[in-house]
């Protein structure tokens, strides 16, 4: 969870106001369920990244109780989203890329799910 807060506040605090302020429109890109979203659609969704990994450096710092079951939710939603990506994006791996990719993701799922006695901070 350490490495999950650490990326989070990076996330928060350096690439995306990097990708925000400064990546130009024409080479921005985001991914959300396994669809990738370029151009101005990306622009236009990268703020619901920051607040994502805000939320997330935030309640990892203070093991929030609100999150469990978010945590593994999120992460849930990229091991199905990996899986998607491989399948549907041109740069994917196909299917098992796809699968092998998930199952990555999978790791860490279970685990947040399975830690639900470590989230006991302020619910704040």
């Amino acid at each position: 969870m350490n490495v999950m807060w650490l990326f989070c506040l990076y996330m928060t605090c350096v690439y995306l106001p990097f990708d925000m302020f400064l990546k130009p429109v024409a080479t921005d890109r985001e991914v959300w369920f396994g669809i990738a979203l370029a151009g101005w659609w990306a622009k236009a969704t990268e703020p619901l990244h920051w607040i994502i990994y805000a939320l997330g450096a935030w309640g990892f710092w203070g093991m929030r109780r609100w999150m469990w079951p978010w945590a593994s939710v999120y992460t849930a939603q990229i091991a199905i989203g990996m899986l998607v990506w491989n399948l549907t994006d041109p740069r994917g791996r196909g299917w098992i890329g796809g699968v092998l990719t998930a199952l990555v993701f999978t790791i860490p799922t279970i685990a947040l799910w399975r830690a639900k006695a470590l989230f006991v901070g302020r619910a704040t």
